[in-house]
């Protein structure tokens, strides 16, 4: 009889994707999940099982965390979203806290039933000024203010056209709220408009939201957001962008992409997280329609049907958003901006394939889950965390680690990291070859 392989646990752990237990059957609920818990616990036995971490200190740039059965490890983080280095900044701290004694933890109520706080309408005000808008509605999370904008405003008989790498949050928001879903090709114009014309051939009274982002998070691409609002509005459409990821962290005075190119004011519906930059959960819609705002307010699902957004939390972004504002904030994006070039050549010089454009989020492609995995083992041997993204994050066969940077790294940990990083594949390739699946 053959002798067992000596890498057939890895092989197991190596093998396989969160797809394949997307679809249980069975009426045993417990146990129709007990496949999904013995791949990951064959994954974790060999510390293959990267997700789920949890740290015990604020987010730094060197931080440490522990894997979800509590073996600790320490590195340079590259794992937060948090890219202006905000979220202990004493004045943040400060705001939230003197906001905690004034109005207690939380807001002990949905937006329309007494929920709101005045620092919550301070924010909203201060929204529209930031960014040109006129009306602002808050959300208790990035994802519910994604997912309540479309399912608030679309119903069955309209349509929704979407980049098919749009976050999760848009795309549930679509199937939620009708069938007549239509994805385009990723940043792709002209096909906007082909779908658009489509539409309109055949439906004159449905209205159209055509939703993008202005920073892809797993990609680190932009659109062309001037030739969609062009062309939005030729076929009657509304166009939504979520500025979850570059809002605050990019552009001259940190508006993102919609700054940079010209757009302040003239984009139909905007949305976003204040978990990226602005040191807080919770999210936004802003527009230039009251009709729509109040609208929102009562049939957005996450809105009236949830806790509003806590004064501690508003306090927060309030006070982030000073500092975005400020010169110390624009000193923040140069630095950032600094250490994305350096590390993006740092990895390209290590022959390693880096996606998208220059922003917070440097995501390395790596393709080969096998191999993936295998180098999200080996970097806290190298003192780096970073996130592995696998399937349901990204299709199959597209696997990468996303990079996500913060002002306030210094150019020699960017520079232990990429070594970290490039030392780390090294290590993987060599034992992806060792391992047949």
């Amino acid at each position: 009889m053959e002798a067992e392989h000596p890498h057939s646990a890895e092989r197991y752990a190596l093998s396989g994707s969160v797809k394949d237990f997307a679809q249980p059957i069975g009426p045993d609920l417990p146990g129709r999940t007990q496949p999904f818990l013995e791949w990951q616990q064959a994954r974790r036995s060999v510390s293959l099982w990267s997700y789920c971490r949890s740290t015990q200190a604020a987010p730094h740039t060197w931080c440490g965390a522990h894997a979800d059965d509590g073996t600790p490890h320490f590195g340079i983080n590259l794992a937060s979203q948090d890219y202006l280095g905000l979220s202990a900044h004493p004045a943040v701290v400060e705001a939230a806290r003197n906001a905690m004694y004034a109005y207690g933890t939380h807001s002990a109520g949905s937006a329309v039933l007494m929920g709101v706080t005045h620092a919550g309408l301070e924010l909203e005000e201060a929204l529209c000024d930031f960014m040109r808008m006129e009306h602002a509605v808050l959300f208790p999370t990035g994802w519910a203010a994604g997912y309540g904008v479309i399912q608030g405003l679309i119903r069955a008989d309209d349509h929704v056209v979407i980049d098919e790498k749009a976050h999760a949050c848009l795309q549930q928001g679509a199937q939620s709220a009708t069938r007549n879903i239509r994805r385009f090709n990723h940043l792709d114009v002209v096909a906007v408009e082909q779908k658009l014309a489509a539409i309109r051939a055949g439906d004159t009274r449905g209205a159209i939201l055509v939703v993008t982002e202005s920073l892809f998070s797993m990609d680190a691409d932009t659109p062309d957001l001037a030739s969609l609002q062009r062309t939005c509005t030729a076929y009657g459409a509304t166009l939504l962008v979520d500025v979850a990821h570059d809002l605050g962290a990019t552009g001259v005075e940190g508006c993102g992409a919609v700054g940079e190119q010209g757009m302040l004011g003239r984009i139909d519906l905007l949305m976003g997280s204040f978990s990226k930059t602005f040191a807080s959960n919770g999210g936004f819609v802003l527009t230039h329609s009251r009709a729509i705002k109040e609208y929102l307010r009562f049939f957005a699902s996450t809105h009236i049907f949830s806790n509003a957004l806590s004064a501690p939390q508003a306090a927060a972004v309030l006070a982030a958003l000073g500092i975005v504002r400020s010169p110390e904030g624009a000193g923040r994006r140069h630095a950032l901006a600094a250490r994305a070039v350096q590390l993006r050549a740092a990895l390209a010089t290590a022959g390693l394939t880096c996606l998208g454009n220059r922003s917070p989020i440097v995501p390395v492609r790596l393709a080969d889950e096998a191999l993936a995995r295998l180098i999200a083992r080996a970097l806290p041997m190298h003192d780096v965390i970073a996130n592995l993204v696998e399937y349901p994050g990204v299709p199959l066969g597209e696997a990468r680690l996303r990079l996500q940077l913060m002002a306030t790294h210094t150019p020699d940990q960017i520079r232990r990291a990429a070594e970290g990083i490039a030392a780390a594949h090294d290590v993987a390739m060599k034992q992806r070859q060792q391992v047949r699946l």
